[in-house]
């Protein structure tokens, strides 16, 4: 799929400037051009370009609330100068897997005086005497290289990039208002919980009741007959008595 194209379809029916964040990545540049994109992308923050053909950043339109610039696994090998003119704004910049050989091709983006985070991977300037150090002096302004500082701590994230926190707010007001939704719901199903458990306590006590009225009424049903068994040895104790005195009597 051609870039004209890839944007149209990114567009899903919004109008330009109501676009924050493009991603073209694998899709295909003419003649290793940008193409399809206009200053009418006003309000773009993100774009991403990767892996798609690009050998000049030439024909990027005027893009000045561009924050993070991705052309990583491109064959771009210079003309980095029309950066600062049309991103003057940006903070992150990944140029990893292009055709970088030396500083010279990146001394133009100490014009970018917002610019924080620069990721080099992949490029042949990278296999200099003392890059690191190199870098950080030609471009003073820069935190994070290749993902570290210049103490070689590792920046907030795996790749030192720290941005997306105005891309992300309306995601992040959405799980909060959703969470706010749970917590206000939570005591309902408390109070359910509640009720239910109450239920149970009941329902075992009845039981409880129950079976120690069985027990009482065995008790009962058991003394009625050894009751019964009592008087039925009193009535043959009885019966014997007078036979024998009967027997008696006939003897006399």
């Amino acid at each position: 799929m051609d870039m004209k194209k890839r944007i149209h379809l990114e567009l899903r029916n919004r109008t330009p400037s109501d676009v924050k964040e493009l991603v073209l990545d694998n899709c295909r540049s003419n003649e290793g051009k940008i193409e399809g994109l206009t200053d009418e992308f006003e309000e773009l923050e993100f774009l991403s370009t990767i892996n798609v053909g690009l050998t000049t950043v030439a024909h990027l339109p005027k893009l000045n609330k561009l924050k993070k610039l991705e052309l990583s696994d491109n064959r771009i090998s210079g003309g980095l100068e029309v950066l600062a003119e049309k991103c003057p704004n940006l903070t992150h910049l990944n140029l990893s897997g292009n055709k970088i050989k030396d500083l010279s091709t990146i001394e133009p983006l100490k014009e970018l005086g917002t610019l924080k985070s620069l990721d080099l991977f992949n490029c042949e300037v990278t296999n200099l005497n003392e890059y690191r150090d190199n870098v950080f002096k030609l471009l003073p302004q820069l935190t994070y290289l290749d993902g570290y500082d210049k103490d070689d701590k590792e920046a907030p994230d795996s790749d030192a990039e720290v941005y997306a926190e105005g891309l992300d707010d309306d995601e992040e007001d959405d799980d909060v208002d959703d969470e706010e939704y749970d917590e206000d719901a939570a005591p309902g199903d408390e109070e359910e919980e509640e009720g239910e458990d109450e239920e149970e306590e009941n329902e075992e006590e009845e039981e409880e009741d129950l079976s120690g009225e069985e027990e009482e009424e065995e008790d009962l049903n058991d003394r009625e007959v050894d009751d019964e068994d009592d008087e039925e040895e009193r009535g043959q104790k009885r019966k014997r008595d007078l036979d024998e005195e009967g027997e008696e009597d006939d003897d006399d």
